[in-house]
């Protein structure tokens, strides 16, 4: 049943990871531009201190700032859009194909094989509880036996 799922569907190809590599440049090269932007809104706002008129220039670097990083900042929404679209598309391709592989005979028998050998050491454990269990029970018994044992007559 799986397997007729897993025919229809296309896996990662190189050329999407490529693309999410290459999306990735992007994003950083944007984040770069946007960085300074900041630095030279920072710099020019420190320098507004030095004028007469702080608040007017203050307000002239901010319009300056906003319209060199708006543009960025509909680049960096367009491209985190594509990013997570094709994250989910390799992710949903990755979990598609974990579930075929667990879905494989192999699997299947390698799962039967650990809980046999698991419920087997959970036998063994019980077995060495209840022996401990015993020995601890039966100790006073046995110390008497020993002292009683090594009297000399």
């Amino acid at each position: 049943m799986l397997s007729t799922a897993l025919s229809g569907v296309v896996l990662a190809t190189p050329a999407e990871e490529a693309e999410l590599e290459q999306l990735d440049r992007i994003e950083q090269e944007l984040e770069l531009q946007r960085e300074w932007a900041k630095y030279r809104w920072g710099k020019a706002s420190s320098e507004c201190y030095q004028n007469y008129w702080v608040n007017s220039c203050l307000k002239d670097a901010r319009a300056l700032y906003r319209k060199e990083i708006d543009p960025i900042r509909q680049q960096e929404v367009a491209l985190h859009e594509v990013q997570r679209k094709l994250r989910e598309s390799l992710k949903n391709q990755e979990d598609i194909k974990r579930a075929a592989e667990r879905a494989s005979p192999e699997k299947a028998a390698e799962r039967a094989a650990n809980q046999a050998e698991f419920e087997q050491k959970q036998k063994d454990a019980a077995a060495r509880a209840a022996d401990l269990e015993q020995r601890r029970k039966d100790a006073p018994k046995r110390a008497q036996e020993n002292k009683a044992g090594t009297q000399l007559d």
